[in-house]
């Protein structure tokens, strides 16, 4: 009998931590380093790889995705021997993707073909406003123009090229997103991740927030219109939200963050990242050190700082359904009891319904138009029933 990850495939997750400046909104592990060894970083990522790929065996891998960070900061080469590796390590399928995050500066546009070259197929790019002004505001180092033009040397060399908008951001009108977001669908993309600002606890928007210095944020309302306004204008484009924030042409959805949201397993290396993996039967999740230095020195040394947790299946089947139901078509139902043990509530599914907020299709289990903007509150219902 199959493993369940097997019904949502096999990724790679690579996490660079390095950036050129630390952006206000960001709670990722990220850091600003003046000087990098990019030779002793490349090869202490392969050897992580390797230890993974001989724990887990033959299995297809279906994606790879470098993130970070910032890592189109990384050599060409580098990202070239992390691929290489990942190839020899596992069977790849015909489909394989390896996406790239990209900063839209020129200098690392410069470096694009580098990455083609090394077997990337997919550039994703943090452009996340069309606005000089919010850009500054967002701590973006580059301009539009640099990343229009970015844009355009990346859709010169790669099949596919995705970039990420923030909005209700500080000032924010309809009529600004509006715009903006036309002028985001006129260059044609065929993906594009769309996320509402949120402000973390920890970052510089969450201290300037707790001391009520960060002015003009919208209100509940209005995030809500701008919610709508974006289903409005991309479905009419032709790139429909396949999830809650990540619109697409039929065809062109992120296969990396489909194995997230199918609960497959993946492997996270690198400093904090996390991962999902099956041993004999058992679904682990993992986490690494989080600290560049001693990510670094205890990967070399040969002792890396790596945290194992069994999920027990009622948490699996939480997780399941938590990023599941994030995509617009649903989760297996069967498979939620599979893994849990624990039927859904049967009231609580028949009131949802009857709200309009979820549908039932057979073994299917989705959020509606309605419901998917409130899924938090719908999951909070199904699980605590």
């Amino acid at each position: 009998m199959p493993e369940d990850w097997q019904a949502g495939g096999f990724g790679l997750y690579i996490h660079w931590p390095f950036c050129q400046s630390k952006c206000p909104y960001c709670d990722f592990n990220s850091h600003v380093a003046a000087r990098v060894d990019q030779a002793a970083w490349g090869e202490a990522l392969v050897s992580e790889l390797r230890r993974y790929a001989a724990l887990l065996p033959g299995r297809t891998l279906n994606s790879i995705f470098f993130g970070g960070g910032t890592p189109s900061l990384m050599d060409p080469q580098v990202v070239a021997a992390l691929i290489d590796a990942a190839r020899a390590g596992w069977p790849t399928a015909n489909t394989l993707e390896v996406t790239l995050e990209a900063n839209p500066t020129s200098v690392e546009a410069g470096r694009f073909r580098g990455y083609r070259e090394a077997g990337v197929n997919r550039i994703s790019m943090g452009i996340q406003a069309l606005n000089d002004r919010d850009l500054k505001a967002l701590g973006r180092l580059h301009s539009v123009e640099e990343a229009l033009r970015a844009h355009d040397v990346a859709r010169g060399i790669f099949d596919r090229v995705s970039f990420d908008l923030i909005y209700a951001r500080q000032g924010q009108s309809m009529e600004d997103w509006r715009a903006e977001l036309t002028r985001a669908l006129d260059l044609s993309p065929d993906h594009l991740s769309l996320y509402q600002l949120t402000i973390e606890p920890g970052t510089a928007f969450g201290d300037r927030h707790a001391r009520g210095l960060l002015k003009g944020l919208p209100d509940e309302d209005l995030g809500a219109d701008l919610y709508d306004v974006t289903q409005e204008l991309c479905a009419a484009a032709g790139l429909p939200a396949y999830e809650v924030s990540n619109h697409a042409r039929p065809g062109a959805e992120s296969l990396h963050n489909l194995v997230y949201w199918h609960y497959g397993d993946y492997v996270g290396i690198g400093p904090g990242a996390h991962g999902r993996i099956t041993l004999d039967g058992q679904r682990w999740a993992t986490s690494t050190e989080r600290q560049p230095g001693n990510w670094l020195h205890g990967t070399r040394a040969g002792t890396p700082a790596e945290t194992r947790e069994p999920l027990l299946p009622a948490d699996q089947a939480v997780e399941y359904l938590m990023m599941g139901l994030r995509l617009a078509e649903g989760v297996s139902i069967s498979r939620f009891h599979r893994l849990g043990e624990t039927p859904l509530d049967p009231v609580v599914l028949e009131r949802l319904t009857a709200d309009g907020l979820i549908a039932i299709e057979g073994d299917t289990l989705s959020t509606t138009p309605k419901g998917r903007p409130l899924l938090n509150a719908i999951l909070r219902e199904l699980l605590t029933a």
